[in-house]
């Protein structure tokens, strides 16, 4: 049986969002870094029928890699969590 990981190509990617910093309560662009899996063009040749059906249900998907952000601002620099952004989306 295959794993979940044989599905899928990996790669990182750095997306901009507007978060609010609830310390200072000011707005900034942020970058975040998202592990984005895309479906493979093909099945693996080692696959058997349940692994198929596994892999025609499978979706393309990204997940946060980032809880953490500093805030921007000079005078505040503290450290929060994301909490308005999902962890994982559909693509």
């Amino acid at each position: 049986m295959l794993e979940e990981k044989d599905f899928f190509n990996e790669t990182t990617e750095l997306r901009t969002h507007t978060l609010v910093c609830p310390h200072c309560g000011q707005a900034s662009e942020f970058k975040v870094n998202w592990v984005i899996r895309r479906k493979r063009a093909q099945l693996p040749r080692n696959a058997d029928e349940r692994d198929r059906a596994r892999f025609a249900k499978a979706q393309p998907y990204m997940v946060r890699k980032d809880d953490l952000v500093a805030c921007g601002n000079v005078r505040c620099r503290k450290r929060f969590e994301i909490t308005t952004l999902q962890t994982l989306a559909f693509l």
